[in-house]
């Protein structure tokens, strides 16, 4: 496929203007993909428009069904524009997208994207050098990669020498309070300032206000890890614990949060911004939050798997969980509160057990990083 003059490419990382975005292939039909599409339908970067946008869904019969009815019961209450396209169709999905949008839950974000990589049959459907914006909260199983490392990894064999912008849009965002355009704010974090800037532009609206980031290592981190501590507010809540409980809970796991994410490389100040104890407020004390209502149906004596078959959407605490306990062993950090939450979630551990022996630790100073 020619080369889009417009496309996103490394010259914008060198102080380069960025071109229009004109258009959007958002993947994944998801409340977060949903969302997106809602957010860039009303008008994107100042003095250009909306941009054209078009979503895609794994599922034939749900991507027809949203073109129809232009609503999804994942995402009540909240309607698709309609020159917003869905397909099921991923090569047409992302045919001529100066920017693609991954909304896929992480642990299926990479059998989507190697489909785009080197020799797979969708390799020239994807646009030389278009960026993308990762808005997936979670850490693959396995590798330990973050969702934009996933898909690096996915594409690493791609013949493209210009290199591919990559960003993660994260933050305190419940989608459906972002459906109803309640005022809400967001990071955009990448090592290419350009292209940030590019994504703070695009996606800010008068309801939503985004800041840029250069910590895309904190950022993502930051995002992965508050689901799993928001299992555990909601555990809480299921034992009708106490606020001062569930205060003491998101102190502490920020601090564990942070003291990982340290140990890692991430920068310490990212998790006391909005990547970090804001999302983290937000996830464990809203309702509507997935991880937190997935905690609270545990702790009222609900099975995990009976919890899970009756979701329609991935609760992606629960497969982080694995993943952050491999990165404290490989880390060597101390984390009771993810280990707690493992216990409960595939150890068969009763919640108010993991309570007590959170409680029966031995004491100490207070250390958050």
């Amino acid at each position: 496929m020619a080369s889009n003059p417009t496309r996103l490419n490394s010259e914008f990382g060198l102080g380069g203007v960025a071109p229009p975005v004109r258009r959007v292939a958002i993947l994944g039909v998801g409340q977060m993909g949903l969302v997106c599409a809602g957010v860039l339908g009303q008008g994107g970067r100042p003095g250009q428009g909306a941009p054209e946008v078009t979503m895609w869904s794994h599922a034939l019969d749900e991507a027809g069904e949203l073109t129809q009815t232009r609503r999804s019961p994942r995402l009540p209450n909240f309607e698709l524009a309609d020159s917003v396209r869905v397909t099921a169709d991923l090569g047409r999905a992302v045919q001529g997208a100066d920017l693609i949008v991954s909304a896929i839950p992480v642990q299926f974000t990479r059998s989507v994207w190697e489909q785009f990589a080197a020799g797979h049959g969708l390799r020239a459907a994807l646009p030389p050098g278009a960026g993308v914006v990762s808005v997936a909260k979670g850490i693959e199983n396995r590798t330990l990669l973050r969702p934009t490392q996933v898909i690096a990894d996915a594409l690493k064999d791609d013949p493209d020498s210009r290199p591919r912008p990559l960003a993660v849009l994260s933050g305190p965002t419940i989608a459906s309070e972002l459906a109803r355009g309640l005022p809400a704010t967001m990071i955009a974090a990448s090592d290419d300032r350009a292209f940030a800037e590019l994504v703070q532009r695009l996606f800010s609206t008068p309801t939503l206000r985004i800041y840029t980031h250069e910590d895309v290592l904190g950022v993502e981190l930051a995002g992965a890890l508050k689901n799993v501590i928001a299992i555990a507010a909601g555990v809480l809540d299921g034992l009708s614990a106490g606020y001062n409980a569930k205060s003491a809970l998101l102190a502490r796991g920020l601090a564990e949060i942070t003291r990982l994410g340290v140990a890692m490389g991430a920068a310490s100040d990212t998790f006391f911004g909005l990547a970090g104890v804001g999302d983290l407020a937000t996830t464990c004390f809203s309702p509507e939050g997935r991880n937190r209502s997935c905690g609270e149906a545990l702790g009222r004596g609900v099975a995990l798997e009976t919890y899970l078959k009756g979701r329609q959407s991935v609760v992606e605490g629960v497969a982080t969980t694995r993943s952050v306990m491999d990165l404290a062993a490989k880390y060597k950090v101390e984390m009771p509160i993810v280990s707690a939450v493992h216990a409960v979630l595939f150890e068969g551990v009763d919640p108010i057990d993991a309570i007590g022996r959170l409680m029966a630790r031995s004491q100490k100073a207070e250390r958050v990083r």
